[in-house]
């Protein structure tokens, strides 16, 4: 008993197998360890990928785009765009509606009976500002405070609408054309906000105010806007209407409200100077010039009536010329196209297009030969009365068209071409 105790009192010599496995053990369980840890770290590694996967993405900035006018005649008006900006590194992208291609089949004929086809061009917005810094219209974006649901709404709606099988639309000079186009899809995205805020004032300017306005100047484009427009186009517009124009979409943008009560414009920012002419002022043309025009032309025509009648004739074959030209285009422009800004248009009566049937009157007289026919007789006094009338279609409430420059300056002539030649 006393040995079996001083053997289990002394220290136990370990054998070299049980020394190597008690070193063993703790290297194992440090393997063991490092593996396990290695195990979490990629697990976690791969959560956050996945949540970095399906994370939704920073909504995009939107932006409307004013280009200022050009010095070609369809760039007089103006031009905008939408430019959509991820906000991830990607580029810019402008949303343009105002893409033409002239190499159609059919186009000149298409243009001129008011069948336009236009189409939505997704471009970078770097590459769509090229041409307007090579000839030197200035361009400005304003920044729009949209929802995050309302920024992406706007983006996934023109992309879709950019698709070649959604890019074309019939393109009407006032009423869908590139800044209505733009307009309209921002006025979507606020859920028709933009509209209620904007359609119940009005500045009292009209489709042909702003278009001889914006076509002042040049002569030849104005006049055609002037003379060739009917009634449709003299109806008073709302700022909504007006926003046809990109210049005043921009004013209107400055005017109105987002979603949140705040600006709807967060920030502008000028991105090309305008290096060409600024667009023209607002003017009213006064109608005393005209009618002193015309008193002075129907004097001269009264005169020539009376003391050289080849000279007379001369003259009168230059003005019936020019009132069987402007007068048929009226016509054409009233039953043969779709141009319905055109139609009814009062100036047929000023430029009758009857004036046709007094060419070989004319010619006559020229060659100093008086003209003794009931039916000359006739047709002046038809013209004279077609002037008449449009002074008392100037005065109705029914379809009006303020044409009282170009009453002034015919009027006069035709009096006198009637009581001069009339004799003759």
């Amino acid at each position: 008993m006393l040995i079996d105790r001083w053997r289990r009192s002394l220290p136990r010599k370990r054998s070299h197998s049980s020394v190597i496995a008690g070193m063993a053990a703790p290297r194992s369980s440090r393997w063991l360890l490092a593996v396990f840890s290695l195990c979490i770290l990629m697990a976690s590694s791969a959560a956050s990928a996945m949540q970095a996967a399906h994370a939704t993405p920073p909504a995009p900035r939107v932006g409307l785009v004013t280009m200022q006018p050009g010095e070609i005649f369809f760039e007089r008006f103006g031009h905008d765009a939408i430019v959509v900006d991820d906000q991830a590194g990607g580029e810019p992208i402008s949303y343009n509606f105002g893409f033409f291609n002239p190499d159609e089949p059919g186009f000149v004929g298409n243009f001129i009976r008011g069948r336009m086809r236009y189409q939505l061009a997704a471009l970078p917005f770097a590459d769509d500002m090229q041409y307007y810094r090579q000839v030197g219209r200035g361009v400005s974006i304003q920044w729009l405070n949209l929802t995050d649901a309302q920024a992406r709404g706007i983006a996934a709606t023109l992309a879709e609408n950019a698709r070649p099988e959604n890019a074309h639309y019939d393109y009407e000079y006032f009423t869908d054309n590139c800044a209505t186009r733009v307009r309209d899809t921002i006025n979507v995205a606020l859920e028709g906000s933009l509209k209620k805020q904007i359609e119940g004032r009005s500045r009292g300017n009209t489709y042909r105010s702003e278009a001889v306005r914006l076509a002042s100047p040049a002569w030849w484009m104005w006049l055609g806007f002037d003379v060739g427009l009917g009634p449709p186009a003299d109806q008073p517009l709302s700022v909504w209407d007006e926003s046809f124009i990109p210049m005043r979409l921009a004013d209107a943008m400055r005017e109105t409200t987002g979603s949140n009560g705040k600006p709807l414009v967060l920030s502008e920012e000028r991105i090309l100077p305008q290096r060409l002419a600024a667009e023209p002022a607002e003017f009213r043309q006064p109608w005393w010039p005209w009618l002193l025009a015309g008193c002075l032309l129907g004097g001269l025509f009264l005169m020539l009536a009376h003391r050289a009648l080849r000279a007379a004739g001369m003259c009168a074959l230059v003005l019936w010329s020019l009132c069987s030209v402007f007068g048929l285009l009226m016509l054409y422009l009233w039953f043969g196209t779709v141009h319905r800004f055109a139609w009814g248009n009062h100036n047929v009566l000023l430029f009758n297009p009857l004036c046709l049937l007094l060419l070989p009157a004319g010619w006559q007289l020229m060659r100093g030969r008086n003209m003794h026919r009931p039916w000359f007789r006739r047709l002046l006094g038809l013209t004279a009365l077609g002037a008449l009338v449009a002074v008392f279609l100037l005065w109705l409430p029914v379809n009006p068209q303020p044409n009282v420059r170009w009453i002034a300056l015919m009027l006069p002539i035709h009096m006198a071409l009637y009581f001069g030649l009339r004799r003759r």
